[in-house]
């Protein structure tokens, strides 16, 4: 899945198709604060598609 392919409010299993990593690991982001996200009903989590772009970019000068 591309950038452009990600919905504007993904769920668990998209984000986690987009990251390439497993839905719990998306959770975990959740819970820790890495992702944005919100309960839109009692089961169904939505993710802020900002904040999955934002992990993905790099940060600091590594050398």
């Amino acid at each position: 899945m591309t950038e452009h392919e990600l919905p504007s409010r993904p769920t668990i299993a998209q984000v986690a198709e987009y990251l390439n990593v497993d839905p719990k690991t998306v959770r975990r982001y959740l819970s820790s604060g890495r992702l944005r996200g919100w309960r839109t009903g009692p089961r169904l989590i939505r993710i802020d598609r900002e904040s999955v772009l934002r992990l993905g970019q790099p940060v600091g000068g590594v050398r």
